[in-house]
């Protein structure tokens, strides 16, 4: 049996990267070329401006995206998060995880084809610059069999050392990510020896992620991407895909001036399996390795073309389309989602609104009486808490609404810094002719540069003599 017929009858008991004993097989898929590998090349353009400029857009002085694990602060879009926000940031990410069980539902692996960073990494940076120094997938080919001659070590380490400086120049953007541009301009003027252990940490991230696109390639997308595994249960007839139509192109048959008018549209040129980039033949059907990315279908394009027949032959389609020639975008299972989704995203709408720059708490303190204050007064010791999630450090100035009276301070105001919790005590004086029992609400109002926003309620505990009046 040929190889070509072997990989039609075995393709699902096998990955198209590893041979019958184990061993990697290497893939040299071809250039693509097309109307749909025109858009994503300049998707990807913008993607990755976007990546390696983020670092350097600030609002308000601050990056548009941070991810500081080690000082527990997010910004996403200019709204910082702090760890008081777990809850919220929970909740962004269920929301971000219903949008891609709709998203794959719909429109199946499309992200991985065109926007996932791997593949924009692999196929516009890395695999862009191997076709530069080594030529193209024949040539590759040519390259690897030959002996360790001039030529290919001068190539190999050229196209090593660029990699792995692409690398570095990428995990120094992540890195800017964590800690932002400005402190990582600072690590960079003060020398790696004043960071050592973080300069080593990122000559290690520099090594993986050089690693992946150097050696590993598509077996992220086949053996390492949990996303590759949840598209099998996710996606369903109705779903689109990058799909082969069966009806209009079996059976299969080269093309020529005799053809058989009986055999279909496709001429088995295998023009959609050389330029696939985890090497499957997309003819078999829906398979795990298949990431979207349409190579195959600009490739079949560029044969109807030549042989005068209709373009379309592999498309975007759902399995229903192919069979039936309709399809229906949504069904019971994606509306379902969808209403999921908007309610979630409602949701999550409204507590950002009502999300304020403080968050405070104001109790009395435990195990506390009442205190006679002066002749007329009587006095309750409280203990407050403020979290400031603003922009700036603020002084605290605490006032008391209702009844009349007034807050002491047990020390000095505290001021809290951005990001941090304040914690302190005052004491609250209320006149005796302003209580009418032994258990009186009170508002305090908190106020930042003159201006309250934010109101908190408690209760002020005076002698049981009161309940009497």
């Amino acid at each position: 049996m040929s190889q070509k017929k072997k990989q039609q009858v075995y393709f699902r008991d096998k990955l198209t990267t590893v041979d019958e004993l184990g061993k990697r097989v290497w893939l040299y898929p071809k250039k693509p070329k097309g109307d749909f590998f025109n858009k994503r090349k300049i998707a990807a353009f913008f993607l990755l401006i976007i990546f390696y400029i983020g670092p350097f857009v600030s609002v308000h002085g601050e990056p548009i995206m941070l991810f500081n694990i080690l000082e527990r602060k997010f910004i996403i879009f200019g709204v910082a998060f702090w760890p008081q926000d777990f809850s919220f940031i929970v909740l962004i990410f269920i929301t971000m995880i219903i949008f891609i069980v709709l998203f794959t539902v719909v429109f199946g692996r499309l992200f991985c084809g065109w926007v996932c960073p791997q593949t924009i990494f692999m196929e516009f940076v890395f695999r862009r610059i191997e076709y530069l120094i080594e030529g193209n997938a024949a040539a590759q080919r040519r390259l690897n069999k030959q002996e360790w001659d001039f030529d290919k070590i001068w190539k190999k380490a050229i196209k090593h050392l660029v990699f792995y400086s692409i690398a570095f120049l990428t995990a120094n953007t992540f890195l800017a990510y964590i800690i932002s541009i400005n402190q990582l301009l600072i690590y960079i003027k003060e020398g790696p020896s004043a960071h050592l252990e973080g300069f080593i940490g990122l000559l290690i991230f520099s090594g993986i992620f050089y690693f992946i696109f150097a050696f590993f390639r598509e077996q992220v997308c086949t053996i390492a991407c949990p996303y590759g595994r949840l598209q099998g249960v996710l996606i369903d007839t109705k779903t689109l895909i990058v799909a082969y139509d069966y009806k209009r192109g079996e059976p299969r048959g080269p093309f020529s001036k005799n053809r058989n008018k009986s055999l279909g549209d496709c001429v088995d040129c295998y023009a959609c399996v050389v330029v696939c980039p985890t090497g499957i033949d997309i003819r078999n059907g829906t398979q795990l390795e298949c990431i979207n990315c349409t190579a195959c279908i600009d490739a079949c394009n560029a044969t109807m073309e030549k042989v005068k027949k209709p373009k379309g032959l592999i498309r975007f389609d759902s399995e229903e389309g192919i069979e039936k020639g309709k399809h229906h975008l949504f069904n019971p299972r994606s509306v379902a989602y969808a209403i999921v989704l908007t309610l979630m995203l409602v949701f999550v709408g409204l507590l950002f609104v009502m999300r304020g720059d403080y968050e405070a708490t104001i109790l009395r303190a435990n195990g506390t009486m009442y205190q006679e204050y002066g002749k007329d007064s009587i006095s309750n010791i409280y203990n407050y808490n403020i979290v400031n999630k603003s922009r700036k450090s603020v002084e605290i100035n605490l006032k008391l609404e209702s009844p009349n009276g007034r807050i002491k301070y047990i020390g000095s105001k505290l001021i809290v810094p951005v990001g941090k919790i304040g914690n302190g005590t005052f004491m609250v004086v209320v006149p005796k002719n302003e209580l009418n029992s032994s258990k009186t609400y009170i508002d305090i109002g908190f106020y930042s540069n003159g201006k309250k926003v934010e109101n908190y309620h408690s209760t002020f505990v005076g002698p049981n003599s009161l309940d009497k009046r």
